[in-house]
């Protein structure tokens, strides 16, 4: 393993093969990647879920379930022993390609990008994809009813149920760590409903501005008393889930809440060019 300093990354070596589909009058696709550790013998491995869009009815089952199944055997065999059984027993329909050695900076992240760059599957909104925005086209896309165009479309995973009012932002900080760790891809859920007690939610703050920190993300809490006129805000506190930051009280009026978190996406790891 090589050794690095601090702030820089550590460069491993990680294997790489591409598992190929070649269905009879359709033209050969890249169904998946496969980066594996030699270290560790662990597997990192993503697979393409729009099957049911680009493979006849008949085949778009199986191919779905092919990710899982390889899974399972990676786990059940070990990364390395899979790769070997691929080489030998794929056949003209399920194809490998060569391994490719390359140094990686995170296995995450450059599994990532092979994803992206070489098996490219269909964008499918809320299918399986989400819209990536900055909080700021956020706000306005859900809350002034603004056309905002994505800054691009992030492949949500597969258990979750995707819906028009989820989408996925960019979190920095350290402050909620270490539920949302900072350089995090986070999915929120928009037109956020019922009691806000103890949620996390995305809010925009009108007292500070965009560029000192307006929208942040903390644990909404509150207290009401009841008067003539119902029950009123008597305290409005944002608080970080790391002790090392400070709660502080809002204004009532003076902020908006804009979404709730949902969960943790990825991380954006830094990896070598």
């Amino acid at each position: 393993m090589a050794s690095a300093h601090p702030g820089t990354v550590e460069i491993r070596r990680a294997e790489c093969v591409y598992v190929q589909i070649a269905l009879p009058g359709e033209p050969v696709r890249n169904a998946g990647v496969l980066l594996l550790d030699p270290e560790t013998d662990r597997l990192y491995l993503r697979f393409r879920r729009d099957w049911a869009h680009i493979a006849p009815e008949e085949d778009a089952e199986v191919l779905e379930a092919l990710g899982a199944d390889l899974e399972a055997k990676a786990a059940e065999m070990g990364g390395g022993r899979l790769l070997e059984w691929l080489e030998s027993e794929a056949s003209n329909a399920l194809r490998v390609t060569p391994r490719e050695g390359m140094p990686v900076g995170s296995f995450e992240a450059r599994l990532d990008r092979l994803y992206a760059r070489h098996v490219a599957p269909t964008v499918l909104p809320f299918e399986t994809h989400l819209p990536r925005y900055s909080f700021r086209a956020a706000a306005g896309r859900f809350g002034e009813e603004m056309e905002v165009e994505p800054e691009e479309w992030e492949e949500a995973p597969p258990g979750l149920r995707l819906t028009a009012d989820l989408f996925v932002g960019h979190v920095v900080g350290h402050s909620m760590e270490p539920r949302i760790p900072s350089g995090s891809l986070c999915v929120f859920r928009a037109n956020v409903t019922g009691s806000r007690n103890n949620r996390l939610l995305l809010v925009e703050n009108y007292g500070l501005p965009e560029h000192g920190g307006r929208y942040t993300i903390k644990r909404y809490r509150s207290t009401k008393v009841q008067d003539e006129q119902g029950w009123q805000h008597q305290k409005i506190v944002l608080e970080p889930l790391n002790p090392d930051y400070e709660a502080w009280e809002l204004d009532e009026g003076a902020f908006r809440v804009i979404a709730e978190f949902v969960r943790v996406l990825r991380m954006e790891q830094e990896d070598l060019p």
